[in-house]
């Protein structure tokens, strides 16, 4: 192969490079190759190692080392903005497999580097059933041995698990639980614990950055997670959603308020919590009749989307049970998991991103599955597993 046909051969594949788009390349594009691209890729690979020689001596040795464009080796598939989940899902290898395991060590013996995970096991009538387990990421699960949690418990006295999505901090190095009354933070890197006095019925957890906001129904509290020292703040704990770890301390905190025509998302100010703006939740993408009636459980903002579990208006019911995701900053709705009617009332709550930009959710019969919005693939992580989830960021 000449020098000619080496410049056209990478003209070809320089033309057919996507522009990256680290959100949505997740780590399954392998399946959807094209057979074209594959073989642009493997004759460029081919020309790159063999005429590797030539080109080096056609370069004066001053000269920088020649950058070697790749085509892709997938065409990200762009699925419309309604989706529905498979019959059966296909479970495949991920590190957050063995969250089903039991524990073979202590935590307080075996402190983790980082978390992937916290999982409490629960009973027949949804109780507490052994300690909570800590997955760390060396794969080792531990018992959270260094604190017993109380159930949550309202002003009515309902009660509700300790361990909720929302409690592990993003980098996996620490857990906060709230109380009555206080707030329980554990260092999982060293096993330390610190109660923070707290007044009130607290039953939830956000990690905002370098604070942790914990609440229940009539107030808020932001607690610097390095202090302990605590503030009340003017943000619901039900309604916010969760930061996006890699937006910064002052990214502003959003609510997700309403139901129906009057769905909106809230947006406040990182420290003050002071409104800046308000914006209705649209339609966006979706085709008639589709509609989010009322989000439920944790969102999770992830860059600029932000994903919840909701119950939707879809082509059969209205009340079926869905998953969206919008644009935090106009409220359009750009992708909706439709889950169908067959399914029990609030059954698929979200419980993060992942780093490629694949939502995690609750997807029975699994207890942890991952979607993709932009290319639709929907996989199971873990089968039936009865119990409360947490995961990092």
């Amino acid at each position: 192969m000449n020098e000619q046909d080496l410049r056209r051969l990478m003209t070809v594949s320089v033309e057919d490079v996507l522009p990256s788009r680290p959100a949505t390349a997740g780590w399954e594009r392998a399946r959807r190759t094209r057979r074209t691209r594959r073989a642009v890729a493997a004759a460029a690979l081919a020309v790159a190692l063999v005429g590797g020689g030539t080109v080096a001596a056609l370069r004066s040795s001053a000269d920088p080392p020649p950058v070697i464009p790749v085509a892709p080796t997938v065409e990200p598939t762009h699925s419309g903005p309604v989706q529905r989940p498979p019959d059966d899902l296909t479970y495949l290898p991920d590190p957050l497999n063995r969250l089903g395991s039991p524990a073979t060590v202590p935590l307080s013996e075996r402190p983790v580097q980082r978390a992937r995970a916290l999982f409490q096991p629960v009973d027949e009538e949804n109780r507490a059933n052994g300690p909570v387990r800590v997955l760390g990421d060396d794969g080792v699960v531990r018992s959270l041995d260094v604190v017993t949690l109380a159930p949550t418990r309202d002003a009515s006295g309902n009660e509700a698990l300790a361990v909720k999505p929302g409690v592990l901090s993003p980098d996996g190095r620490s857990a906060a639980f709230a109380q009555n009354d206080e707030l329980i933070m554990v260092d999982l890197t060293t096993a330390a614990v610190q109660r923070i006095p707290l007044e009130g019925y607290l039953e939830l957890v956000v990690w905002a950055h370098d604070r942790v906001l914990v609440g229940g129904d009539d107030r808020t509290y932001a607690v610097d997670r390095v202090t302990g020292v605590a503030d009340k703040i003017d943000v619901s704990a039900w309604v916010v959603a969760a930061p996006d770890p890699e937006a910064g301390r002052e990214a502003a905190l959003i609510e997700m308020i309403g139901e129906r025509d009057a769905l909106k998302l809230r947006s406040r100010t990182a420290r003050e919590a002071d409104i800046r703006s308000e914006q209705p939740v649209t339609r966006g993408a979706l085709p008639s009749p589709y509609a989010i009636n009322e989000f439920y459980g944790r969102g999770w903002l992830h860059g600029e989307r932000l994903a919840s579990a909701a119950w939707i208006t879809s082509s059969e019911i209205d009340g079926a049970e869905g998953v969206a995701v919008l644009d935090a900053r106009t409220g359009a709705v750009s992708h909706l998991l439709d889950l169908g009617r067959d399914r029990g009332k609030g059954c698929c709550e979200v419980l993060g991103w992942d780093n490629k930009g694949s939502v995690l959710l609750r997807l029975e019969p699994a207890a942890l599955a991952r979607w993709n919005p932009e290319t639709g693939e929907i996989t199971g992580i873990v089968r039936d597993l009865r119990g409360a989830i947490a995961l990092a960021g």
